[in-house]
């Protein structure tokens, strides 16, 4: 249960983010895919993550201290074609550099448009994680947005499709903003992770 979450720093690269050994869970994902809108769902604070119309707000590492014990991490958006290809790989080497080398890391959210078939660019991207051995999870934004069988056609087709390269599917986590879908799982999956009571 999230009993408080306040916002700590906005930081430009890894060097400057908080100097603690909390647990930090990264929340990332295409630019537009509701990162701001489902952090400020799982907090319960409309206004802790800006969310913007548009796309790629985030350009640095947001920290927001939960419950006084662990941290949730807005990064930066990936694939977002509107900055200059200086910012874009300035943002690409800042994002790299925190998923490698941060050590509190325990564990990225991947945020994915639920209304789109399997997406080259999240493919990779997970793809990437994996190669590197960084534990991560899926999740699927905005079901709201589509019907049932809809969504489950979409979440099936990832399946397919990571399988075909991995062996066993990470986590797979359905939400959705505006209705709190999804919410209390992820929570407890992080509360697990925290207690040490993970399943391997």
């Amino acid at each position: 249960m999230i009993r408080t979450a306040e916002f700590k720093t906005s930081s430009p690269g890894i060097k400057s983010c908080p100097q603690s050994n909390m647990n930090e869970y990264a929340f990332i994902g295409r630019s537009n895919v509701g990162k701001s809108s489902l952090i400020n769902s799982l907090t319960g604070n409309k206004k802790l993550a800006k969310s913007s119309s548009k796309p790629g707000k985030t350009l640095a590492i947001n920290h927001f201290l939960i419950n006084d014990s662990w941290y949730m991490v807005d990064l930066p958006g990936y694939g977002y074609a509107m900055v200059s290809k200086v910012q874009r790989e300035k943002l690409r080497k800042m994002i790299e550099e925190y998923i490698l080398y941060r050590e509190q890391l325990a564990n990225v959210f991947v945020l994915i448009d639920s209304r789109h078939e399997p997406q080259q660019i999240d493919m990779e991207f997970m793809q990437w994680l994996g190669e590197n051995a960084i534990p991560f999870a899926m999740v699927f934004t905005k079901s709201d947005k589509l019907s049932k069988s809809a969504l489950q056609k979409n979440i099936e087709r990832y399946k397919r499709e990571m399988l075909e390269i991995w062996e066993e599917m990470p986590p797979i986590f359905v939400t959705s903003a505006e209705t709190g879908m999804g919410k209390e799982a992820i929570i407890e999956y992080i509360e697990s992770i925290n207690d040490g009571t993970q399943e391997e």
